[in-house]
């Protein structure tokens, strides 16, 4: 099976020049959105993929650069296309999603008082590979982020790791690269500065050359341009270019 992603943005929650750091995974029989942050409506609407055409959602952890545009999500396809839009979240995410970001701007009394009432809620549990769509199998991997705040990285279809905003963690990349034959890692950075809930690309090139050349870059800031040669054997991700998987490791492992 055909599998690509495409990412709807690349950029960090300040960025300007780059959407929200979103992806779109495709099997050709199934679409399924990897976040939806603030900008992700306008993204799609970008690279002409309609909401409807999506099979379901995958929220990693609540914050507005992933989590910012499910109201727009959830209104449009209820009242334009009269369906629940399917939303996968590990539960800890369930409460602090629908009490503490949708709430506000979605309830209405009697009609909508709790997120089933929106969406097709299905909870993921982590540490099993599960089947969201055809074709694509997801595994949750709890990975740090905010202290006190749940956060979950993706291995999928047992072969690409695609990391949340997390902290640095090598021991996680080796197990899975050496372990778990990950043929493929997108990982996200932060450019500039001390990783205090980020991994930085300092910490990255401490990594060996090896691993090195099996990272693509995401969730950067706007200054990205300045750190292309910095970076090493490892290369920024673009944004809204459709990336096969297969590609992606032959690349890699130059």
């Amino acid at each position: 099976m055909n599998l690509t992603i495409q990412m709807l943005g690349t950029g960090s929650a300040f960025a300007k020049n780059y959407y929200n750091n979103n992806a779109l995974l495709d099997s050709g029989a199934g679409k399924l959105l990897i976040d939806c942050g603030t900008t992700a409506s306008l993204a799609l609407h970008r690279m002409d993929v309609e909401l409807s055409e999506i099979d379901a959602i995958l929220i990693t952890h609540i914050h507005a650069d992933h989590v910012g545009g499910l109201e727009e999500f959830g209104f449009q396809m209820n009242i334009l296309y009269g369906r629940k839009p399917v939303l996968y979240i590990a539960k800890p995410l369930i409460h602090p999603l629908w009490e503490n970001t949708l709430k506000g701007g979605m309830s209405q009394q009697g009609m909508i008082d709790r997120l089933e009432d929106v969406f097709e809620v299905n909870v993921l549990t982590p540490r099993g590979s599960t089947s969201l769509v055809s074709g694509i199998e997801i595994e949750l991997i709890p990975t740090h982020h905010i202290p006190g705040k749940d956060s979950y990285s993706l291995f999928i279809n047992d072969r690409l790791f695609y990391s949340a905003d997390m902290t640095f963690d090598p021991g996680l990349l080796n197990q899975l690269v050496h372990e778990r034959g990950c043929r493929s890692i997108l990982h996200e950075v932060q450019l500039q500065g001390a990783g205090e809930v980020h991994t930085t690309l300092d910490e990255l090139l401490s990594l060996p050359i090896p691993l090195q050349k099996r990272i693509r870059l995401m969730h950067y800031s706007d200054d990205m341009e300045r750190f292309r040669e910095k970076a090493g054997v490892m290369s920024f991700l673009e944004q809204q270019r459709v990336y096969n998987i297969v590609e992606l490791e032959r690349t890699e492992q130059l």
